[in-house]
Order: C-alpha cells, then structure tokens, then sequence
C-alpha cells in the first residue's frame, strides 16, 4: 500500500509540472498573439522586433554596434535559418543593414539603420505595454 502512495504522488507531482509547462506555453501563446497584433500596423511581428530591441539595446550613442548573426540568435531563439530570413526581411526594409564581420570573413554583423531605430523607438512603448498587460503579477 505504502508503494501505491508513493506512486500516487509522484503521479500528482508530474501532473503539476504538466500543468504548470503547459500554463506557461498558454502565457507564451497568448503573449506572442498580443504582440504581433500591436504590432502589425507597423509592418512588425513579435520576432521581428525582438531583433530590432536586441540591437537597439546594444547600440552606442553613435549607433555604432552590430552584433553577429550568432549572437542575436542566442538572444531571441530562432533557429539560424529562420533568424536569416528574418534578418533578410528587414534588411529589404531598409531596416537593418548587413556587413562582413572583420575578424572572421566567413561571420556577418547586423546593425541597425537610422530608419530601423526609429521605427523601433516608435513601438518599443506599445511592445513593453503589452508585455505589461500580459505578464504582469495579476496576469499570470
């Protein structure tokens, strides 16, 4: 009997942690669908202003930092295909532009444009806004 109890626990523990991943794809979902409506006017989605916000926060004053393909993957969780892409969009945007990485030929460095900084200074509010509504403590 005492076997079957301990089981018995186990069991719950399991379906708590369950319930618990599946309560925070839930937030993510919900999160993510906020985002790119917000931000659908203004020709972004969520993963394309997680780009622009990772550069924006890693610029200079002069604008003058870029960051390696790989290091903004790192940050925003795209496979290395889908954030190539991604980057090629805004590029076509004229949002981001593209250049050899100096101290390794075969690496690319994205900066940011003065048009994608601007475009990114005009949602950021609306991003961190929704990001507010959706998971702040009462939210979630």
């Amino acid at each position: 009997m005492a076997a079957k109890t301990a089981e018995q626990g186990l069991d719950e523990r399991e379906q708590g942690l369950v319930q618990q991943w599946r309560g925070i794809l839930a937030v993510h979902a919900r999160t993510l669908c906020e985002l790119d409506r917000e931000l659908h006017p203004h020709g972004l989605g969520a993963s394309d202003f997680e780009v622009l916000d990772v550069l924006a926060e890693g610029s200079s004053d002069d604008g003058g930092c870029t960051f390696r393909v790989q290091e903004i993957s790192a940050q925003v969780h795209l496979s290395q295909s889908a954030l190539s892409r991604l980057i090629g969009r805004l590029e076509k945007d004229g949002l981001v532009e593209r250049g050899m990485c100096s101290e390794d030929r075969r690496g690319v460095r994205v900066s940011l444009t003065d048009k994608g900084r601007a475009l990114h200074q005009e949602v950021r509010p609306l991003q961190r806004a929704v990001l507010g509504r959706m998971l702040g403590s009462s939210a979630i």
